[in-house]
């Protein structure tokens, strides 16, 4: 019975050389793969990205639950803000028998005026959108302005132009960091520095 060729030692090491290869080219794979995904940043932003969605459902709840239902009850406002709209132009083949004594389909929604093929304004979304828009922000400025009572560090940092490049940054900054401009008046000549000082 014919016999195999055995294998030699040096197709044994370039074998070997193979697999010690592949196994540090996977390990490294995975070991760059875990200083990636386990940095302190990325785990910054990960904890950041989950209080930022637990906070905006709680926002979002607040101006819902909350606050809307109260302009609700101002004169000319509905509960249901987002669905008031009016009726520019009935569709030519509407699908709605008018109600007795009406001469017009009535629409209950505007997705309903929609699919009938009406041409609707909107505006109730409108003014829903931007009234969610505007409590929101002021609910977000509260939380700030209670954050900087409680906290040194401030949410909201006053920013200025910068002399040199005219871009913003931090009012207490003492070189910008667009144009890396001292903003004491040390690049300045001597008899334009702002702290009477020439240059050494």
């Amino acid at each position: 019975m014919p016999r195999l060729p055995e294998s030699t030692d040096e197709e044994q090491g370039t074998f070997e050389d193979y697999r010690h290869r592949a196994w540090d080219g996977a390990s490294g794979f995975v070991q760059s793969f875990i200083d990636f995904a386990l940095r302190d940043n990325v785990l910054e932003v990960a904890v950041g990205l989950i209080f930022a969605a637990s906070f905006t459902a709680v926002a979002n709840s607040l101006v819902s639950d909350i606050l809307l239902p109260l302009f609700s009850c101002l004169p000319g406002l509905t509960h249901n803000l987002d669905e008031s709209f009016l009726v520019l132009q009935q569709s030519s083949h509407s699908k709605i028998t008018p109600k007795p004594g009406q001469k017009k389909p009535y629409y209950n929604t505007v997705q309903q005026a929609l699919d009938d093929g009406a041409i609707v304004w909107a505006y109730g979304n409108f003014i829903d959108k931007l009234l969610r828009f505007i409590l929101i922000s002021l609910a977000l400025f509260t939380v700030s302005r209670i954050y900087n009572w409680l906290s040194s560090d401030n949410i909201v940092k006053r920013q200025i132009k910068c002399k040199y490049c005219r871009k913003y940054i931090s009012d207490k900054a003492k070189r910008c960091v667009n144009c890396t401009s001292w903003l004491d008046g040390r690049e300045e000549p001597s008899g334009q520095a702002t702290n009477g000082t020439s240059e050494t």
